[in-house]
């Protein structure tokens, strides 16, 4: 019961945040004084008030980008803050678009040009497949992009964002190249799997084998049924994984980890959807997930993360804004 009062608030935080955002200066002032008599009515309602407050702010510490434009995450800050007078922020729906339009700005100031720009992308939840020049076939996992150029000699793909499965044709006077931030990964013909993540490149190898090089190391051979992390340092140790299962797993977009840490699941999943999903690395650093989870319904995923670890809480504000803690302690259910 607790809970869902305490869910409860939170929604209504966010909807005097809406009420406190009108552009209209007599419906801002007439929300003001409203929203300070519902805090005073429920301590439960001044910690919401509270907890919001702090998630936006939190929120334009991380994406805010230095040099932007600073005015989405400000006009947040203000429609809850009583001592900023100026609110501007009529699409603020729920608190979430705080977090879209923060992120957009973010996006926009780093990697969101180069995403549009490329040759081939995939928007966030869809993934695309596409026959190349060449015959190979690519296919790109949702919020992906690649650009292509062949050339006589060597036919290139740059990984710009996201997760690729590529099937290479044959071709031995022109060797495949996938380039991304960290190292060029070579074949002639073979299948495997490259994704792109802050520091580092991640090789799944499902048939034959490639060469994966970094600058100023070594070139390591990765073959069929072994992964491997590639970071500026080099590639890293290789590791065993059922090629099968891996493929099957992108085919039916899914998501597979064993033993693996909460805040990397989630780290997944905000990548295939859209909006925030927000949560404290710290908080969560002692929860770890074996399971399979769809990343084409990641509602359905959160849903399966709920029903197996019961010291979650996850509560979805809208669409584009998701908060995951961990209230309460106790021992995940295996």
């Amino acid at each position: 019961m607790k809970g869902a009062r305490t869910d409860a608030a939170a929604e209504q935080a966010a909807q005097w945040i809406v009420r406190l955002s009108a552009d209209d200066p007599a419906e801002r002032e007439q929300a003001r004084s409203g929203f300070a008599a519902w805090k005073a009515a429920d301590p439960l309602h001044a910690n919401a008030a509270a907890g919001m407050e702090n998630l936006l702010r939190q929120l334009h510490a991380v994406r805010e980008p230095a040099g932007g434009d600073h005015r989405p995450a400000r006009a947040a800050l203000a429609a809850i803050a009583p001592d900023r007078p100026r609110q501007r922020m009529r699409q603020l729906a729920a608190a979430s678009a705080v977090a879209v339009l923060v992120l957009g700005t973010a996006m926009v100031a780093s990697e969101r040009p180069a995403y549009l720009l490329a040759d081939l992308r995939s928007p966030t939840g869809q993934w695309q497949s596409h026959i190349l020049a060449d015959g190979s076939r690519i296919t790109l996992a949702g919020g992906s992009a690649v650009n292509v150029r062949f050339t006589a000699g060597e036919r290139h793909v740059e990984l710009v964002r996201g997760d690729i499965l590529v099937d290479v044709a044959k071709d031995a006077q022109r060797p495949f190249i996938v380039d991304s931030r960290q190292a060029a990964i070579r074949a002639l013909g073979t299948r495997f799997s490259v994704r792109r993540e802050d520091g580092a490149t991640i090789l799944n190898m499902l048939e034959s084998k490639v060469s994966a090089q970094v600058p100023q190391h070594p070139a390591v051979v990765v073959r069929a049924g072994q992964r491997t992390r590639i970071t500026g340092d080099g590639v890293g140790p290789l590791t065993t994984i059922d090629a099968v299962s891996v493929q099957q797993a992108w085919h039916a977009h899914q998501l597979v980890v064993d033993d693996q840490p909460l805040a990397e699941v989630l780290d997944e999943l905000a990548r295939h959807r859209p909006g925030q999903l927000h949560y404290d690395r710290a908080q969560i650093a002692g929860i770890r997930v074996a399971a399979v989870l769809p990343l084409d319904d990641t509602d359905k995923a959160l849903q399966l993360l709920i029903d197996n670890f019961p010291q979650l809480r996850i509560r979805m504000l809208t669409r584009y804004l998701v908060m995951v803690d961990a209230p309460s302690t106790g021992t995940a259910k295996k």
